[in-house]
């Protein structure tokens, strides 16, 4: 590889031909101040408009200043990133910025995790010098995400998020000049825009422009409220990134604390979201193998490849991109919507409650989740099956206002029956967990024998697309695996020109999986994190004392007690669901 050397604020350095400044500066721990920059390590996908014009040095030789991460390093190039010039410059250039930026910190979401208020304390920035026109949009809050535009700053980080990551072209900037702005096509409402509600635009978004809706207010006047009965879920993901808001190393197994905490909290119930995914592997295999079956037994309508359907996000962009492979997915809810069910129905009985007297809250990796559970389909007489789902972000909120220890609290087990799991369930946190899984209960039941190895390496790893054939004693099941949106898509293009060979394909939209979900903790691109958590769900998978879902006993005990059996009519009204075309259909007056 061609090298080149520069000197960096008198340092010399030698980076690869094709290096920006900032990057080279980074490499000998020179930081340059940035917003529009973000990279996403690890999966070259880098956002480098040099909008925001706060990374400008000065260039041995160069009359104008340079933009740090669009300017390409030469041999013997001198750069001086902390010059009065270039510090002049990125004051002003951050006074501008703030002259048509909300005062508003007290109140909003982003405060205390906000790029810019950390620029303008950096930067001493008590006044703004610069008076005159403001923006002024209207405030848009979907099922999911909150959109204030007032307080964007054009670093497109989004755009390139759901653009390039993503290909979901929910967002773009419009517009030229002081108008400019980054929105949807025509202004619409996320609500009827292809958003798929991921929540990767959320988890770059530098200021406050874009945020998660927050539930936690709402789901403490529930506690407070004497006459509700308060449970509470917790997905697998939630476990090994929560203890990172706390301070812990990436990784760390907090499990246990979060029961403590929760509890502390005021909860009724403590439960786990590994129980629903342990009764989803038992829904959505039973599914597998019975289309599996017709399609070896040469059936035309045995409906391969089976799509797994755990990830609303996932699911959203099928039903607005794909709509015309909606009948190929598995019909099974998602983990979240079968506890809410369970939970409203058997659980409400067992302690002798009425649906309505329940309510049901998530704590989710996910954004998408709030959006899922409002889905009309999953409620019943208007009563939603889970009424509240917050991010792991909002649970470390809760626990930080009610002044707990979290990091001082005792290991406490999740409540019966619906907290006992096994470790085929907590790898649904990842990308490959949900399919590995499954392949563990089928090959059982298929072939009546126990699995000789229980880990199915061939099925995990970060790639953005993976195969893999398992062997199911003589029967090749050939399985695809796709995380990130764009990776999805290549895939589905397969599918839909009927080029695909695959039986099933696992598809999670977000990077790594529910690991790097839109409501996890912010890691600013280190894809060293994701490493880590990946590593703790495996972890926690081999800590599990029964990993595979078909002999969890409280599984077993509801299929005997409640539901009949896997596939049962009790079971397909309580715990499957359908699709619908979403396809955006904009109206133009073309008279206007």
């Amino acid at each position: 590889m061609d090298t080149i050397k520069l000197t960096i604020d008198f340092k010399e350095v030698e980076v690869p031909k094709g290096t920006m400044i900032l990057k080279a500066a980074q490499q000998i721990g020179i930081t340059i101040p940035t917003l529009c920059h973000f990279e996403l390590s690890g999966m070259n996908i880098h956002n480098r408009p040099g909008g925001c014009r706060i990374c400008v040095v000065e260039v041995e030789g160069r009359r104008n200043l340079a933009p740090a991460c669009v300017t390409e390093c030469v041999e013997g190039m001198v750069v001086r990133t902390n010059s009065i010039r270039a510090i002049n410059a990125r004051r002003t250039v951050l006074e501008l910025i703030l002259s048509d930026h909300p005062a508003d910190c007290l109140k909003c979401a982003k405060s205390g995790n906000c790029e810019l208020q950390d620029l303008a304390i950096k930067f001493g920035i008590r006044e703004i010098p610069f008076e005159g026109e403001q923006s002024q949009y209207q405030l848009e809050v979907s099922p999911s995400i909150i959109r204030d535009m007032n307080k964007c700053i054009m670093c497109r980080r989004c755009e390139m998020m759901c653009n390039e990551l993503q290909t979901v072209g929910a967002l773009s900037a419009i517009e030229r000049g002081f108008p400019a702005v980054v929105s949807t096509a025509f202004n619409q409402h996320l609500d009827h825009s292809p958003c798929t509600f991921c929540g990767q635009c959320v988890a770059v978004c530098p200021v406050g422009a874009l945020t998660e809706v927050d539930h936690t207010a709402k789901i403490i006047r529930a506690i407070a409220d004497g006459e509700k009965t308060v449970v509470v879920q917790v997905a697998p993901a939630v476990r090994v990134a929560l203890g990172e808001e706390f301070g812990m190393k990436p990784g760390s197994i907090v499990t246990g604390k979060i029961v403590s905490a929760l509890k502390a909290l005021g909860f009724d119930y403590v439960f786990d979201t590994d129980w629903s995914a342990d009764l989803t592997i038992m829904e959505e295999g039973t599914e597998l193998i019975g289309r599996l079956t017709r399609f070896l037994n040469g059936e035309k309508d045995a409906k391969l490849p089976l799509l797994t359907s755990c990830c609303p996000a996932w699911v959203n962009f099928l039903e607005h991109q794909f709509p015309e492979l909606k009948d190929i997915p598995s019909t099974a809810k998602s983990p979240q919507q079968m506890f809410g069910a369970i939970a409203k129905s058997y659980f409400a009985e067992k302690i002798g409650i009425k649906r309505e007297d329940m309510i049901v809250v998530s704590v989710m990796p996910c954004l998408a989740k709030k959006y899922e559970c409002g889905r009309d389909e999953f409620k019943v007489n208007g009563n939603p099956d889970v009424d509240y789902s917050i991010t792991t972000r909002e649970l470390a909120h809760l626990i930080k206002q009610a002044n707990i220890d979290f990091s001082a609290l005792k290991d406490t087990e999740f409540d019966k029956p619906l907290g006992m799991s096994t470790g085929a369930a907590v790898i649904f946190g990842t990308t490959g967990g949900v399919i590995e899984a499954a392949c563990r209960t089928a090959y059982e039941i298929i072939t009546g024998k126990t699995l000789p190895k229980i880990d199915f390496e061939e099925l995990r790893g970060l790639e953005g697309v993976r195969s893999a054939v398992v062997d199911i004693d003589g029967v090749k099941l050939n399985i695809g695996i796709a995380h990130g949106l764009s990776n999805a898509r290549k895939l589905l293009e397969q599918v839909k020109r009927g080029e695909s060979d695959f039986h099933v394909i696992e598809i999670m939209a977000c990077p790594g999986g529910c690991i790097d979900g839109g409501g996890q903790p912010l890691h600013h691109g280190n894809s060293e994190i994701i490493k880590a958590r990946w590593q703790a769900i495996y972890d926690a998978d081999k800590n599990m004392p029964i990993r595979k879902s078909h002999e969890n006993p409280s599984i077993q005990e509801i299929y005997k007690e409640f539901l009949g059996e896997p596939g049962s009519e009790k079971a397909h009204h309580l715990l499957h669901t359908h699709y619908f075309d979403r396809k955006p259909l904009i109206e133009v007056d073309l008279d206007k």
